[in-house]
């Protein structure tokens, strides 16, 4: 098997469990749905909403899904680039302060292409 194809699968598998979230939200928190065509879940920090590079990140997505959801906010992007987006955020690394969505994805696949290699 390739290894992209265990990698959908390991995502399938991992991320996207039942198909809903359970009833429990921790406060400050909301429910993301992220991927094409495998949608996994997450629960993140409200304030990562205000965040530019997750602003220019929920335009493209309202551009392709609209701005209607129901339970979870269905984001259009790669799952990979998303956890390296949260994972900039969440560890406050001062690159997330100094570039845009384009240079973010332009990072994410330098660094993406050095790992597979």
């Amino acid at each position: 098997m390739k290894n992209s194809t265990l990698s959908v699968l390991w995502k399938k598998i991992c991320c996207c469990g039942s198909k809903s979230f359970s009833s429990d939200l921790s406060k400050g928190h909301i429910r993301v749905r992220v991927g094409d065509s495998v949608l996994c879940k997450f629960e993140l920090e409200a304030n990562f909403l205000d965040h530019p590079l997750f602003e220019q990140l929920l335009q493209l997505s309202g551009e392709e899904f609209g701005y209607s959801y129901d339970g979870a906010l269905r984001i259009a992007c790669e799952i990979d680039l998303f956890q390296y987006l949260v994972e900039l955020l969440r560890t406050r690394n001062p690159l997330a302060h100094c570039m845009d969505f384009k240079d973010l994805v332009s990072k994410f696949n330098s660094e993406h292409r050095q790992n597979v290699v």
